[in-house]
């Protein structure tokens, strides 16, 4: 039987790994740039762990108001049947039964948009709520990337021909390994920041959106290690011992 633990995210796992990935970004690279990105994606995790667990949790109050508007409207009913009902000794009319009716379904139509109105108002609340978060998230996806942006494996390989403009580069090919993993262990934790949203609020909009930046950090990350891959092959053969003349 598989345990509880293992069917969803912990966000004090999440926290715990994202400030474990900052602490050893400031030991490897203490004054490099990401290392500050990391402090913001650890302030991050902690809010958005705290807003993600107010989004799921269950609000008791549209609940009680739409059941309010639903006893309203049955009352309602109620008392406009009792009111074209004739006294002892009447008659029916049928001009009075057909406005009463007619009358009775405008206002049954009104409450019943009124319960459906106030039923939903939490729940597109917690959604716009939760996709100016993930909106956010998605601003820090690309942070992430533009601090990758110049660390260009092939440079490294085969340095010369730079201009006054072109970016520092300051690392070796193992600090360079180090430092694009470490962007790219960003991007998936800013993925499973996101989807503790969706994790007690299955609603298909906010499910859209995490998929959407899913799909952005996964991309972004794919790019990262291609530029990990070359770079590890350059050195592969560049450290292979050259053939004997022959």
């Amino acid at each position: 039987m598989i345990g509880a633990m293992f069917l969803q995210l912990d966000p004090a796992r999440i926290l715990a790994t994202t400030e474990r990935l900052r602490d050893r970004i400031r030991e490897r690279f203490p004054t490099a740039n990401l290392a500050k990105v990391a402090d913001e994606l650890v302030a991050v995790a902690k809010a958005h762990a705290a807003r993600s667990a107010l989004i799921q949790r269950a609000s008791r109050w549209p609940a009680i108001v739409g059941t309010l508007v639903l006893l309203f409207a049955i009352t309602f009913v109620g008392v406009a049947l009792a009111s074209v009902h004739p006294e002892v000794g009447d008659r029916w009319q049928l001009t009075d039964v057909i406005q009463a009716v007619e009358s009775t379904l405008g206002t049954l139509v009104f409450l019943g948009a009124a319960f459906v109105s106030v039923w939903t108002l939490d729940v597109r609340g917690k959604r716009s709520r939760c996709l100016t978060a993930l909106h956010e998230m998605r601003a820090m996806a690309h942070i992430v990337d533009m601090h990758q942006l110049t660390k260009d494996p092939e440079r490294l390989l085969h340095p010369g021909g730079d201009t006054p403009s072109s970016p520092e580069r300051a690392f070796d090919a193992t600090q360079l390994a180090r430092y694009l993993d470490y962007c790219s262990e960003m991007l998936a934790l800013i993925g499973k920041v996101a989807a503790l949203y969706v994790q007690g609020f299955p609603d298909p909009v906010a499910l859209a959106a995490v998929d959407d930046i899913e799909d952005l950090t996964g991309s972004l990350s794919r790019k990262i290690w291609q530029k990990i891959v070359l770079l590890e092959q350059a050195l592969v053969v560049r450290q292979a011992p050259s053939a004997p003349p022959r």
